[in-house]
């Protein structure tokens, strides 16, 4: 069952399923009751709230990413999306089965050091070994999620420097540093 889980958890959302999570976020916030997390079950919400936090850490420029509320958004797209349900659910099991198998202990009792070295397997898509494929590719797409769910926030677009829609009175087009670097050529 687990086979199909990364190829659905590579689905993409779009920016107005990514604004509708949000305003839940936001409201959940809003009305100050401390989240109850509708899809996952309480060892894959703190286990979700873990990886997060290591993919976007808190840092002198922003929060982390469960400071801005990504394991709820991740909560809500779960509910919203159930044909992602079981590639996240399927994901989020085989990476505590590498865990129990190589660490001993499931991914929550790990230490922080043993994640990290756990995750450094599956994180990067150019890792050889056929028998992490496809935990490579529910953690790219993990990763994909939290990065959007963390970077749709007010919080992620503070951190990004964000300036908005900003009115430019003369186009000049690419300056010619940044096509040169493109390899291509101003016509």
């Amino acid at each position: 069952m687990v086979t199909g889980a990364p190829v659905a958890a590579a689905l993409v959302w779009t920016p107005a399923e990514a604004r509708a999570a949000h305003e839940q976020v936001e409201k959940a916030a809003a009305a100050a009751k401390p989240f109850t997390p509708k899809f996952f079950k309480p060892n894959e919400y703190a286990m979700v709230s873990i990886l997060v936090d290591l993919i976007i850490p808190r840092d002198e420029r922003s929060g982390s990413a469960t400071d801005a509320g990504v394991p709820q958004f991740m909560d809500f797209m779960m509910i919203d999306q159930p044909r992602r349900q079981v590639a996240m659910r399927g994901g989020l099991a085989m990476i505590d089965r590498l865990a129990v198998g190589r660490l001993g202990k499931r991914f929550t009792a790990a230490s922080d050091a043993q994640r990290r070295q756990l995750l450094d397997e599956i994180a990067y898509t150019s890792n050889p070994d056929r028998g992490l494929s496809q935990a490579i590719v529910f953690f790219s797409s993990f990763r994909d999620l939290t990065a959007s769910g963390f970077w749709s926030t007010k919080m992620g677009i503070a951190d990004l420097q964000y300036q908005g829609n900003v009115f430019v009175s003369e186009w000049n087009g690419c300056p010619a540093p940044a096509l040169k670097h493109l390899g291509v050529a101003n016509d």
